[in-house]
Order: structure tokens, then sequence, then C-alpha cells
């Protein structure tokens, strides 16, 4: 059926992936805010509360008086009080992608990616540069000046965040599901923004039969111009660890080279992701823990390092801590898909990666 292997494999890879990411979300959640909760914060919280080194979900607060101020939504993000997964952007775009192959199929339009967001997405469910161009549909614009009227956030993690479906239907085709993120993708980016969504695409795919995850990468830099910042950055990550520089000096390396980008932009978040990914080495849970120790983005870095890592490990090998507390069910704010069952949403991400045809598509 595909070159990935049998169906029973594939769809355990899939369930690896929604699983994986949304417990990766789940993980980064109460510490999303990279401009308070550095590297150094997030370990020193973790220190304090004795969870170093980090195996589950993150814990509350000792004291909620103790300085370390964690998202509003902890209380449902943290061990011990999760029951379900928490509605998230970053899982709401890998829901509404479903949708919108389900409905357009592979052959879809980046003016119906736009359609699909005025009609079942919720405008404040909307951050950054989708909030713009969400703001520009609705002024009546088309792509691409949805993505670069009046829209400083061109460059930021957003794309990047809505690329997982994409890789999930198109296993072991990189090039291919590179090719339908970067369409979904300039409804709201520019330049680096897209060629993120492109490789988190492509890294999914290749993920369903890479040997290690350094061929998954290495397969994904291959979709995206080598020249671009986003490349080099990836490639820099990858020559820090082959010098078997430790995980914090790699993270302290990059992070010096890309300052002044600020905490949500695609090229820092990158370089956490690829570290994550790098250092975790296959290993689900310690790819997430640290892909979140990095901070910056953590729970949209948390998503991919944990989507990528599910597909690798597959479903049946994710720990139990952490895909246990999901009871199997996803709050979204996604119109008519509230509630629905992680396991229906990859038998349903199945079917559309077993009927997948070659593109007809490609332009923009």
């Amino acid at each position: 059926m595909t070159p990935v292997g049998t169906e029973p494999e594939l769809a355990d890879r899939i369930f690896g992936g929604w699983l994986g990411r949304i417990a990766g979300n789940m993980l980064g959640k109460p510490v999303e805010q990279g401009d308070l909760w550095t590297r150094d914060r997030i370990d020193r919280y973790l220190r304090q509360a004795a969870a170093l080194p980090l195996t589950d979900y993150l814990p509350e607060p000792a004291d909620e008086n103790d300085g370390y101020e964690l998202r509003p939504e902890w209380r449902q993000c943290v061990r011990g009080r999760i029951h379900g997964s928490c509605r998230d952007d970053d899982v709401d775009y890998a829901i509404l992608g479903l949708h919108l192959l389900e409905t357009h199929g592979f052959d879809f339009s980046t003016e119906q990616v736009g359609d699909l967001w005025l009609l079942r997405l919720p405008y404040l469910q909307t951050f950054t540069a989708e909030r713009a161009a969400y703001r520009n549909l609705a002024n009546g614009l088309k792509p691409p000046l949805t993505a670069t009227y009046e829209n400083p956030y061109q460059e930021w993690i957003g794309a990047l965040i809505r690329a997982d479906i994409y890789g999930w239907t198109c296993p072991d085709a990189p090039h291919r599901a590179a090719s339908l993120a970067r369409r979904d993708a300039v409804l709201s980016h520019t330049g680096n923004g897209v060629y993120g969504a492109m490789w988190a695409a492509a890294l999914i795919s290749a993920a369903f039969t890479a040997p290690t995850v350094r061929h998954a990468i290495d397969t994904a830099l291959g979709v995206i111009p080598a020249t671009s910042r986003l490349a080099r950055t990836v490639r820099r990550v990858v020559s820090l660890h082959e010098t078997r520089l430790s995980w914090e000096d790699t993270l302290t390396t990059v992070s010096e080279e890309t300052s002044g980008l600020g905490w949500i932009h695609t090229i820092p978040n990158v370089a956490v992701l690829t570290a994550g990914l790098l250092y975790g080495d296959g290993d689900f849970t310690r790819t997430i823990t640290l892909t979140v120790r990095g901070g910056l983005d953590t729970d949209s870095n948390g998503a991919t390092a944990g989507s990528v890592a599910g597909v690798l490990t597959g479903a049946a090998a994710v720990p139990a801590q952490w895909k246990d507390p999901l009871e199997d069910t996803v709050r979204s704010a996604v119109f008519g898909f509230d509630g629905v069952r992680i396991s229906d949403l990859a038998e349903r991400t199945l079917r559309l990666a077993g009927a997948a045809v070659q593109p007809t598509h490609t332009a923009v």
C-alpha cells in the first residue's frame, strides 16, 4: 500500500505522530513564554521540584506564589491533573489540515485554506501571522497578499506548526509533503517562515522510513534552499552535535548566533527543535523533554518534536505516562471537532495516506 510497510505499521506510526504532537504540546504549554521562561528558568523550576531529569509532564508549583508564574492553563497541563488534551492552536491546525484534505483533497489551493479558516476557525484563536492573514482574508485580500500586507510576523513559527498533517499523509514522500506545506504556508508567511513549514513536513514524512533521526533531518534539508538561513541554522546544530558538544553548550552557541530574532521566530525555534531531536536520538521521552527544556516557543517545539518522535517509534512504543492522561480525547476550537478522539483523527489520517496520489497542483 505504501513504501512504509504494512497498513498496521503505518497506522501505528500515524497514531504515534498524533499522540506525540498532543503530548509534546501539553508538556510545553505551561511555560510557553520564551522571554520569561528561558532555558535556565525552566531548569531551575524543575530542579526546585526535584523533576530533573524530566520524564513526565511538568510538575505543578509547590507554591502558587513562589515566583514561577506558569501560563493560566497550567492546571489542565501538569502531571496528575491532565484529563484529555487542552485546546491549543498547535493541535487545532493539525485538525484543520486534516479537514482541508478530506474536503478538498491533495489538490487543494491556498485560497481554499483561507476559506476554511474563515469557516471553521475562530478569529480570536489565531495569533501573530495567522491573525494578520485572517484579518486580510476578512477584508477581501487574496493570497499571497494575505501574507505580506501589514504582517510583521511573516517568518515566525506559525506555518511550521501547521505542517504535520502533510508529513503524516505523505509517508516517505518528503518533497510531496513539502509542496503541500508550502501551498498552505504562503497564505500567511514568506521566506524562512515558509521554509520552516516545508522542512517540518518533509522531516515528518522522512521519519516514517528513516533509520535514524539524523537521516530524517538530512532528508528534510533537501527540500529547502541550501543557502537559506533556516538551512544554515539546521546544519550548524548538526555540526555542533557531531563535535560531541553537550546539548547545553550547543543551545548556548546557537542562541547567541540567532539572538535578536525573538522567541517566536522560526530560526531560533528550529535550532532548539533540531537540537532536541538530535540529542534525543530517537528516544521519545528524551526528545520531547530536551526540546521543551530548550525554551522559546515550548509548546510548538514540543509538539513538532513529539510528532517526529512518535512517527519514529510508533504509538505502541510511546510511554504510558505521556499517552494515558490524554484519555484519547482532544479539545479543539475548530468548529465541529471539539471532543474528537485522537484515535479517530489517526484513522482518518491513515485513510488519506492510503488514498494519496501524486499531486498535479504545485503552484501557489
